[in-house]
């Protein structure tokens, strides 16, 4: 993978097809012991809605409960924040790309210190999702 941090997100390109890189993405979600609570297929409700043909571009919405207990026991408004997001998307070029939001970043509009150690718990779990599904 080529990883980089971006303005607020983490991940890069991978060399894998877009099927096998949503496939991998879960499996390494569960790994760090978040769940999927959402899946949205940005491709098919682009083209339901709006008629418009992209590329293939999946919001996987994942939360690890035990995080997000401390994250919202610290700041009750937290959940406007939740859940992590994790993009995997084919670009018009082929390539897939997986990339995550950087928690230290959404977390900081916040204003909350009890919540850095959270999202560097957050980031370091994300960062192992990223690095596994680069395999």
């Amino acid at each position: 993978m080529h990883y980089s941090v971006e303005k607020y997100g983490l991940g890069g390109k991978v060399n894998l097809r877009y099927e096998e890189a949503v496939e991998k993405t879960k499996e390494a979600l569960k790994g760090e012991g978040f769940g999927v609570l959402c899946e949205i297929d940005v491709k098919a409700i682009m083209k339901a809605k709006l008629d418009v043909d992209r590329t293939p571009y999946v919001i996987l919405g994942a939360c690890n409960p035990k995080l997000a207990h401390q994250g919202l026991s610290a700041e009750p408004d937290l959940g406007l924040l939740l859940p992590c997001n994790v993009v995997v998307y084919q670009d018009d070029q082929g390539s897939v790309w997986v990339k995550a939001i950087e928690p230290g970043k959404m977390l900081s509009i916040v204003e909350n210190p009890a919540l850095d150690p959270v999202a560097q718990q957050v980031r370091e779990k994300l960062e192992k999702v990223l690095a596994s599904v680069a395999g």
